[in-house]
């Protein structure tokens, strides 16, 4: 430690909190590498050793991240002690790369009262294992209406993270930081937090409170109050349209109006511009569940599954599918998109 930097305060418990990180084939390396970083951190920020690690993973051999790089596993799935903390990492694909086995391990360690959680998709894993059921959670908000589609006994919020009693979830990305930040805070005061955060350079840090999203007009690059708005009213009638007629009364405009401000701001109908919300909504359920094509098109807000693949093969040049046969499905669709 430098020594111009003064160690925090803190009573170390009679030893270490170990952390054991399960890491998912194609695991988000950011995610991983800020949680441990940020217990790192802690350790030196305290000058004690107040939490340790393993890192483990399936076959207890090696593992591939998203990014390509390979990483030595420490064991195999091992059995633990009950102050344990398991935290999944999670990535790409996370259907494939949840196991039976795996969902075993959890199952057991459960049962002993561990405290377990998950970053960024692992969530899928914990809600797959039922260790979710009748929680708020949250997951990578890329992953959200899947997620939302399959597990339906689970409170999604949008949030960073969200902690509900001996279960914890992260969406990923940084806000592992936050998540640890709120632990190593739990468990060691907010002073060690802060510190930690000052030397990762960290300076918002987030609340469960916190949405993971930018907001509409920082994303769409527009600060204008009622575009704002309809743009939010879209995204939350995905499933059930509402009429441009309706959106713009709902906002004190008329269509014509509405139509313009759309086309200056976003160079797009707001027909058009509906449209690729849920067209991007079905891509998702497409590849990231094994839902039939004809339940995607009504869970988008399409009635007819020819209107449905006519439109998505419109926007992305292929079927509805052909895109889930080049993603592997485990599943066939039983309604055939209609290739005429």
């Amino acid at each position: 430690m430098d020594r111009s930097q003064k160690s925090i305060s803190v009573t170390p418990a009679e030893k270490p909190r170990r952390f054991v990180f399960v890491l998912l084939p194609n695991f988000t390396l950011l995610s991983f590498a800020a949680s441990i970083e940020a217990l790192r951190v802690a350790n030196r920020m305290a000058g004690a050793r107040l939490y340790e690690w393993t890192v483990t993973g399936e076959g207890g051999d090696t593992i591939t991240c998203s990014a390509g790089t390979e990483f030595k596993l420490d064991c195999d799935l091992p059995e633990l002690r009950r102050d344990d903390v398991i935290i999944l990492c999670g990535g790409l694909d996370v259907q494939n790369a949840t196991s039976k086995r795996l969902l075993n391990w959890l199952r057991r360690e459960a049962r002993h009262g561990l405290k377990i959680g998950a970053v960024c998709t692992a969530s899928y894993a914990l809600a797959a294992a039922g260790l979710l059921d009748g929680k708020r959670a949250t997951i990578h908000w890329e992953n959200h209406d899947s997620f939302s589609e399959v597990f339906e006994n689970i409170n999604l919020t949008k949030s960073v993270y969200v902690l509900d009693g001996n279960r914890f979830t992260a969406a990923g990305g940084t806000s592992a930081i936050d998540l640890m930040l709120k632990l190593i805070a739990d468990e060691h005061g907010p002073d060690l937090a802060n510190s930690v955060a000052d030397q990762l350079v960290y300076s918002a840090i987030r609340t469960d409170q916190d949405t993971q999203r930018l907001s509409v007009p920082t994303r769409i690059g527009v600060r204008h109050p009622k575009l704002a708005q309809v743009i939010r009213m879209m995204e939350t009638h995905i499933e059930d349209p509402i009429s441009p007629a309706i959106l713009a009364q709902d906002v004190g405009m008329s269509t014509r109006q509405l139509e313009r401000l759309f086309r200056r701001y976003l160079s797009r109908s707001p027909k058009r511009y509906y449209m690729e919300l849920r067209l991007q909504k079905a891509r998702n359920l497409l590849m990231q569940t094994d839902m039939s094509v004809i339940n995607v098109a009504l869970a988008c807000g399409f009635t007819s599954p020819s209107h449905f693949s006519k439109c998505y093969r419109a926007h992305y040049q292929t079927t509805p599918y052909r895109e889930r046969g080049t993603h592997g499905s485990r599943i066939a669709d039983e309604i055939p998109d209609d290739e005429t």
